[in-house]
C-alpha cells in the first residue's frame, strides 16, 4: 500500500519554527546542534528567532551527520532503517566544545526516534569523558546541558528514546504519513501545487 503523502511548503516550516521559539527561549539554548541534513534548514530558520535582541548575537550552528534510510557506501541492506549510521560529527573534541554548553539537537521530523536516540547518547558520553578528566569540583558547573527540538513529531510507536529531564519541543505533532519537505524538492513550483491540492481536498472533506 502507497503511504499518504503530505507535502509542506518552505512557509509552513517557518511558521511552525517561529511559533515554536518562544517556548524554546525558555531553555535558553547557546549552541544549536542540527543533525544533518533534514535538520540544516530549521536551525538557520530558529537562529533566526533565537537571536539576542538586545546584542543581535548568532547562535552558532554545528553539524552532525547520521543516516538511518540512506545507503551509503560501506552499508548492507539490513543496516538501512535498522542502524543509525554516523557520517559526520563535532571532530575529536567533541566533549571539549560541549561542556557547560546549553545545545538544543535540531532534526526536522521524530519518525522512529532511533536517529535523535543516538545523537543524545553519543554526545552525552562525549560530555561524561570529559567532565571525568576534570577535578570533581568542577564537574556539576561544566555539565552539557541538552534539549531537542523537531519541526513534526509522527504519533506513532518510536523504538528510541529521549531521556526525562530532556527538554522536547516539536512544531507540530502529525500522523504516521509520508512527510516530503520542500528541500527535498526538485521541482519546487510542483511541490507547492501538491501541496495547495492536499490542502483543499481537506477543506472538502465533511467535518
Amino acid at each position: 500500500m502507497t503511504p499518504k503523502h503530505q507535502h509542506l511548503t518552505y512557509n509552513d516550516i517557518h511558521h511552525l519554527i517561529r511559533d515554536s521559539a518562544e517556548k524554546i527561549k525558555e531553555f535558553r539554548p547557546d549552541m544549536l546542534i542540527a543533525i544533518g541534513g533534514g535538520g540544516f534548514f530549521p536551525a538557520r530558520v530558529l537562529r533566526t528567532f533565537l537571536k539576542d535582541a538586545s546584542t543581535k548575537r548568532n547562535i552558532p550552528i554545528h553539524a552532525i551527520g547520521l543516516s538511518l534510510y540512506e545507503s551509503l557506501p560501506g552499508t548492507t541492506a539490513e543496516q538501512i532503517g535498522n542502524e543509525v549510521i554516523r557520517t559526520q560529527w563535532l571532530g575529536p573534541e567533541s566533549g571539549k566544545i560541549l561542556l557547560g554548553r546549553r545545545a538544543l539537537i535540531v532534526d526536522e521530523v521524530d519518525d522512529s526516534r532511533k536517529t535523535l536516540h543516538y545523537a543524545i547518547s553519543e554526545l552525552q558520553k562525549d560530555v561524561e569523558r570529559e567532565l571525568l578528566a576534570l577535578p570533581e569540583a568542577q564537574r556539576e558547573a561544566k555539565r552539557t546541558h541538552f534539549a531537542v527540538f523537531v519541526v513534526h513529531n509522527k504519533l506513532k510507536p518510536k523504538l528510541g528514546s529521549v531521556p526525562e529531564d530532556i527538554p522536547y519541543y516539536a512544531g507540530a505533532e502529525t500522523a504516521d504519513v509520508w512527510l516530503d519537505y520542500p528541500w527535498e524538492a526538485s521541482d519546487i513550483d510542483e511541490h507547492d501545487r501538491l501541496a495547495a491540492q492536499e490542502r483543499e481536498q481537506e477543506r472538502q472533506q465533511p467535518a
